[in-house]
């Protein structure tokens, strides 16, 4: 792995770009105390913000509420006229939003820019989803009579994202809930401030545009406390929340405590079965992506490669000399592959698991290392070959390890895959048919993704979004998953002249 990490950009450059950025889409930073917007880059800080209270979250929710009451009867494709211009200044600024990923999260330029995208793609599909949001008729037992389902606004949604994903996540929530008629009060990571003004911001602008209530969207900047108020809050009928299995612990029986509801994505070990008949170049840059991909900080990030003993080493090999040809350093380097990690706690737990796997027998083959002398946290994403599926392979460490296993049949393959407690995104490389068809199968993976001949990473947006198990089972982005923003309602229109019970029950 080439170190790229001797010419980063300054503090100094870095804060410049990001004031430059929000002057361009009209934001300001809330000077005060509270909470601090840093980079991962220099791992030093670039501006103080003011941090919101408890107060200012029941004043957001307040808000929120009350806009409810006049959105919710708004048409859809009203809404939707929302959600259409929003994408149009997305695009506007797309460049100014992906430098503020970069700098926040130390994401490479391309995979910045494609955050942006994916932002975009969730608007165009909102937009169409406003004239989509469909009921269905039922057939009645009884004559003159009608069934239907309809589908009506919830109510106010809470949504709290992570540092890693700080704009999209957020998109995916914002755009399908204000199409189907609800409010949105956001908790963004305290890593990423800045990017969520600048988002927010957007919202405003197009709000102003179109005439929308202005409080169909409040940003709230705070620490767990603020995280915590909105949880708790009554009036906020649904709680999407992104992070870690710790933390939805955490949310989920608090929600469920006052009768909300709760959309949780929450932390994968994703694994990729490797087969003999897979086409290996295919399955190289799938695997390497999947693996060191924005630092090994995704949800969907690679951590477990099973491969059959057959293939095992020309795979790992293959791995290896690819890891070798990765360059680590400044996101904003077009040459660099592998940004920082957010933060020194992940390079800990990135040390303690290699040091873990090592007592289990684990051999790294490849990187592992740590990078640079400055502030910021660079590391080379690591190859570990483990005799087993230990312990600390059935966790997720929120960094660039992938552990290597190997299997004899395609049952122990998929008997391994499923054997960890998360289950959110999986993939086989196989060219063999009964193989691909079987891991897709009922009793294959047991992930909410399942993949063929593609890597973990990269999921579009017409799909809904989410796992299994202690994934959490929230669904987000397409597909029907704009169903868990609304409420359903079953009707029944009597249009005979006649009263008729069901089951033929006769009363009076």
């Amino acid at each position: 792995m080439t170190d790229h990490t001797a010419s980063l950009p300054g503090t100094d450059e870095l804060r410049r770009r990001a004031l430059d950025a929000l002057r361009r889409v009209g934001a300001s930073v809330p000077a005060g105390t509270g909470l601090s917007a840093r980079s991962p880059i220099t791992g030093e800080t670039l501006l103080d913000l003011r941090a919101d209270t408890a107060d200012d979250v029941g004043r957001a929710v307040d808000e929120a509420a009350e806009a409810f009451a006049t959105w919710r009867t708004t048409p859809p494709p009203v809404r939707g006229e929302l959600v259409r211009v929003l994408g149009e200044l997305l695009r506007e600024h797309h460049g100014d939003l992906a430098d503020l990923i970069t700098i926040e999260a130390g994401k490479i330029r391309s995979e910045a820019l494609g955050e942006i995208q994916e932002m975009i793609d969730i608007c165009d599909l909102a937009v169409g989803m406003s004239r989509q949001l469909y009921g269905r008729s039922i057939a009645s037992e009884r004559p003159g009579h009608r069934l239907a389902e309809t589908w009506h606004p919830l109510g106010v949604v809470g949504v709290i994202s992570a540092f890693n994903f700080p704009a999209a996540v957020w998109s995916w929530n914002t755009a399908v809930a204000l199409v189907c008629g609800d409010t949105v009060v956001w908790k963004p990571s305290e890593l990423t401030p800045l990017i969520s003004i600048a988002a927010s911001r957007l919202l405003d602008r197009a709000i102003e545009r179109t005439g929308a209530p202005a409080a169909v969207h409040r940003l709230l900047l705070a620490g767990r406390d603020g995280g915590e108020a909105l949880v708790d809050d009554a009036r906020v009928a649904l709680l999407s929340a992104t992070g870690s299995t710790r933390m939805g612990r955490e949310v989920g029986p608090r929600v469920a405590a006052r009768f909300g509801r709760s959309l949780l994505e929450l932390g994968g070990n994703n694994a990729s079965v490797v087969t003999p008949s897979a086409d290996l170049e295919v399955t190289l840059p799938g695997i390497v992506f999947a693996a060191a991909g924005t630092a090994g900080q995704r949800c969907t990030t690679l951590r477990r490669l099973i491969v059959h003993r057959d293939v095992a080493d020309e795979v790992v090999d293959r791995v290896a000399a690819a890891y070798a040809r990765l360059n680590v350093g400044d996101p904003f380097d077009e040459k660099t592959l592998v940004g920082p990690l957010v933060n020194e706690r992940a390079a800990t737990a990135m040390a303690t698991a290699l040091d873990r796997a090592a007592a289990d027998g684990g051999t790294i083959v490849a990187g592992g290392n740590r990078l640079g002398s400055g502030g910021g946290v660079f590391v080379e994403p690591a190859l570990v070959r483990m005799p087993g599926q230990t312990a600390v392979v059935r966790e997720e460490t929120f960094a660039p390890i992938l552990w290597v296993l190997t299997y004899d049949t395609f049952d122990e393959a998929v008997a391994l895959h499923n054997d960890v407690p998360q289950g959110l995104s999986s993939s086989i490389f196989t060219r063999d048919q009964q193989e691909a068809e079987r891991f897709l199968a009922a009793d294959g993976s047991d992930c909410g993704i399942a993949n063929v001949n593609i890597g973990t990473s990269g999921a579009e947006i017409g799909g809904a979004f989410g796992g299994e198990k202690e994934t959490g089972g929230g669904r987000e982005s397409g597909s029907d998953a704009w169903k868990a923003y609304m409420r359903r309602a079953t009707n029944t229109i009597n249009y005979s002249d006649r009263v008729a019970l069901a089951q033929n029950v006769s009363f009076l």
